[in-house]
């Protein structure tokens, strides 16, 4: 044979014998493939249709146990309990829903109802269905006596859940109070003193809202807390509850009032008015590096320290950088050291107080020329 070279005629192998056992090498290999891939598929069908069997011969089995009335509680918790995982186990959320309420409203008396109905709102919860879920984790709390189930406490695992998905400032007002006064050692007081807070601000419950503020401060880490969508929680609290506490009688009605006034105390060397326009709480007096809450940036002082013997100045306009909540004139003069200061202008935000709210403050000093 001479399929691959031939000494007399010195010829390459005949192209159309490789390409023949080309094609049945192909051919075989895509053979020996769907034939794996069969056998693959049918092996993962069995199994899955064992498995299947397998769940459905214990639920007959599980139901048939459960029809005994002289079953412990220990015991028939065990049983329906089995079911319900066998149920979850076949992704059959609906079957959960049905078979855990129809037992509840047929077995009032079961000391586990609670735990029934939290399972049932995890299985509309995981659909997607929220307000149901809701419904359900607040019916526990309304209507079942708190119960531990291996170590946990369903009350607390409604409230966690509802504090999530609740919509209304009122219901989370509610779910936050339960919080605090019955598990505070299993949360945070300090964060949700604070969120408590801002949901009485919501409802426009001032003096709810400052309560809680209050009590957030007084927490020993509220002022290192690190709270998610609040990165200004401690400066915000701060200023609310000093506010409050003060006279509030160094405001402006409006931004033009409070800069003339400065300007013109300045043109006088007046230093008294000056100190008496500055609010008396919150002040500070800082770089542009600092921090408003940093303690070195609240240290009391008289403009009489730095009036005296200096020729300030004022810019005719206000910085080009001011808004409608916040203002800033720049000044030189003060100091041989640092002699540029802006001085901040900021709308006071006080809903607690309408005859406050929306005056403007004179809140503080950036000392040397904006970074």
């Amino acid at each position: 044979m001479t399929y691959f070279w031939s000494k007399e005629k010195n010829i390459i192998v005949k192209r159309e014998i490789i390409i023949m056992l080309k094609s049945f090498a192909s051919k075989v290999l895509a053979a020996s493939l769907f034939a794996s891939l069969i056998f693959t598929g049918c092996s993962k069908n069995s199994k899955e249709e064992e498995r299947i069997q397998a769940i459905e011969k214990s639920q007959e089995e599980l139901y048939s146990l459960l029809k005994n009335d002289k079953l412990e509680a220990v015991s028939r918790y065990a049983i329906v309990n089995q079911i319900t995982n066998n149920l979850t186990a076949l992704n059959d959320k609906q079957g959960v829903i049905l078979f855990l309420t129809d037992w509840v409203e047929n077995h009032p008396d079961d000391i586990y109802n609670a735990y029934w109905l939290l399972l049932t709102a995890y299985a509309y919860l995981s659909d997607g269905a929220e307000p149901v879920a809701e419904y359900y984790f607040d019916r526990i709390l309304s209507s079942y006596q708190d119960l531990l189930v291996k170590g946990n406490s369903i009350h607390f695992s409604c409230l966690q859940n509802l504090i999530q998905i609740s919509k209304t400032p009122r219901s989370r007002i509610r779910y936050f109070n339960e919080l605090i006064n019955r598990f505070p050692t299993n949360v945070s007081i300090t964060e949700l003193y604070l969120r408590l807070a801002l949901e009485y601000e919501k409802e426009s419950e001032w003096n709810e809202a400052l309560k809680a503020y209050s009590m957030f401060l007084a927490q020993p880490d509220s002022s290192t807390i690190q709270i998610a969508g609040e990165p200004n929680a401690f400066k915000k609290a701060r200023q609310l509850v000093g506010f409050n506490n003060s006279p509030k009688d160094w405001t402006f009605e409006s931004l033009d009032a409070l800069e003339n006034a400065v300007k013109r105390a300045i043109n006088r060397y007046d230093w008294r008015s000056l100190d008496k326009y500055r609010a008396k709480v919150n002040f500070f007096s800082m770089s542009w590096k600092q921090d408003e809450m940093d303690p070195n940036a609240q240290e009391e002082f008289s403009m009489r320290n730095f009036m005296r013997g200096n020729r300030v100045r004022y810019s005719k306009d206000l910085d080009s950088d001011s808004t409608s909540s916040e203002a800033y004139l720049r000044t030189w003069g003060w100091s041989q050291y640092v002699s540029v200061w802006y001085l901040y202008f900021r709308k006071v935000n006080f809903p607690q107080d309408p005859d406050i709210h929306g005056n403007w403050e004179w809140a503080g000093i950036y000392i040397g020329e904006k970074l």
